[in-house]
């Protein structure tokens, strides 16, 4: 949907490269831009906001006079713009109703762009495509987002799996392969979706950990985009995970895995 791939700007008194498919978003600071992208970085450059409309293109909506939004960043929009990512943005309330038209018009177009040739189209095909995961010592998936009439997820469909798989959820690989996760577990925590949401739509890898109620595990979820539509799962079971101090260097490595590394 976007006009270019990239765009170049000028920050810190630097040039930087962006590729328009991770910002999340702009806001207008007096005369400066700053544009927030994936991953929790923000980039502030002098341009105009005019200018920035025209170089990110029609994937992008502007929900006020300072700010544009990245379609794809979108999860829903209620009182607010809440986004895949977890933040939330103010907008023109008397313009809801053209924003929300807006939104659902980029992403249906999105979504039904989602088929390309390359996507495997049969179970014997994703099963090709997959082989070398077949004997995986961890649990491996790929998961077509299944989107409803205003374009949010609201389930996924296993287009293919592993033993390893089988094994974690608890039911035969013939039985999850074609079916909805929602088919399978009537209690499915929709917790789950809007991270494989951000993976599928905005090419994101995420760390999901968390506890599953469905399979009654505590679950390691790393997720990331494959076809058009469809994102990769490598779960793993918490309680066969060890954790070994290798080097000096193991506890500044943990600290920043989680983010607690201080200044």
């Amino acid at each position: 949907m976007q006009e270019t791939s990239y765009i170049t700007i000028l920050s810190n008194k630097r040039k930087v490269v962006l590729g328009v498919s991770s910002i999340l978003y702009v806001l207008m600071v007096g005369k400066n831009a700053e544009i927030h992208v994936s991953g929790g970085k923000v980039y502030e450059t002098r341009m105009t906001f005019s200018a920035l409309e025209e170089k990110l293109g029609e994937g992008f909506i502007k929900v006020h006079r300072g700010c544009i939004v990245s379609a794809m960043a979108i999860h829903d929009i209620t009182d607010s713009i809440n986004l895949s990512n977890g933040d939330s943005l103010g907008y023109t309330m008397r313009k809801k109703r053209q924003i929300i038209d807006q939104f659902r018009e980029i992403q249906k177009h999105m979504i039904h762009s989602f088929r390309e040739e390359e996507t495997p189209q049969t179970e014997e095909e994703y099963r090709k495509h997959y082989q070398s995961f077949d004997k995986l010592p961890f649990a491996f998936t790929d998961i077509e987002m299944i989107f409803n009439e205003e374009s949010h997820a609201v389930d996924w469909i296993f287009r293919y799996g592993n033993p390893a798989l089988a094994k974690l959820e608890k039911l035969p690989l013939e039985q999850l392969i074609g079916s909805s996760f929602g088919s399978l577990f009537s209690n499915m925590d929709s917790k789950w979706l809007r991270s494989y949401e951000r993976a599928t739509l905005f090419g994101e890898t995420l760390e999901l950990i968390d506890y599953s109620p469905e399979i009654d595990t505590y679950l390691k979820v790393i997720c990331f985009p494959t076809f058009k539509g469809h994102c990769g799962c490598i779960l793993f079971d918490i309680s066969n995970i060890k954790f070994t101090k290798n080097s000096s260097d193991a506890e500044k490595a943990l600290m920043l895995y989680f983010g607690k590394l201080p200044n």
